[in-house]
């Protein structure tokens, strides 16, 4: 048997991977042992799954030796931690990435495309040493309208990468996939997204430009764009989008 572990911190892809699990027949599949886990900064995982058994958090960093002595595979869905590279190096670890690579690794890249019309989309790969950057299995681009903000090209992404997943998990979990090898691409910290959400009021720039700025910042109740009044007020603003 085959000791898998799922690690998320994203409450719908965890529900939808379950799912996608007693799909395929695997829950009850003697080949493999599904386990979860999420961050352990996760404050709302914490409180929410304070009393389950069936996950748990975990500070991949401090876990590297045991993680490498229990688990035959690792999957990264949406997990807000750097894998290092030991335990890279020790157990094949999968990553369900919300970008197509090599285009805008790293942060948020829907946002990222939005602001330099690099392709988006979502990619499954194995994980190296470096951000969002091992040999990828499969991938799909999701086209971003004019009419899309942040959240809602977020959206598509997630049921691409369920679609994905859906058609390539039994192939993965088998080791039965090939792998291609891109370019370098592009890289996007978290500093690069922090840069962007104070708007400069003297910005002289097309109103084209403007926009995709305000909806590349704008992600449901998120307060990301800002601008700083004469006062010094920190206001918070985002743009709502309607097609016709």
């Amino acid at each position: 048997m085959k000791d898998i572990l799922l690690l998320t911190d994203n409450d719908k892809l965890l529900n939808r991977f379950k799912n996608l699990i007693k799909e395929k027949g695997l829950d009850n599949n003697s080949d493999f042992k599904f386990n979860y886990a999420f961050s352990f900064n996760n404050k709302t995982f914490v409180e929410k799954f304070k009393h389950s058994d069936w996950i748990q958090p975990i500070k991949v960093k401090d876990e590297v030796d045991f993680l490498i002595g229990k688990y035959n595979m690792i999957f990264s869905l949406h997990c807000k931690q750097i894998f290092p590279s030991k335990l890279v190096n020790n157990v094949k670890c999968i990553n369900v990435h919300p970008g197509l690579n090599p285009n805008n690794r790293g942060w948020f890249p829907q946002v990222f495309s939005i602001l330099n019309s690099l392709p988006c989309g979502a990619t499954i790969h194995e994980i190296d040493d470096h951000l969002d950057h091992g040999p990828i299995i499969c991938q799909k681009e999701v086209k971003i309208e004019m009419w899309d903000t942040s959240l809602s090209a977020y959206n598509k992404i997630l049921d691409i990468e369920m679609e994905l997943l859906s058609a390539n998990l039994v192939k993965i979990l088998n080791s039965k996939y090939e792998t291609k090898i891109k370019g370098e691409g592009n890289l996007n910290l978290k500093k690069d997204f922090d840069d962007l959400c104070e708007i400069d009021l003297d910005d002289k720039d097309t109103f084209r430009n403007h926009i995709n700025k305000l909806r590349a910042l704008t992600h449901g109740d998120y307060a990301n764009a800002y601008i700083i009044d004469d006062k010094g007020n920190k206001i918070h603003l985002k743009l709502e989008l309607k097609r016709e």
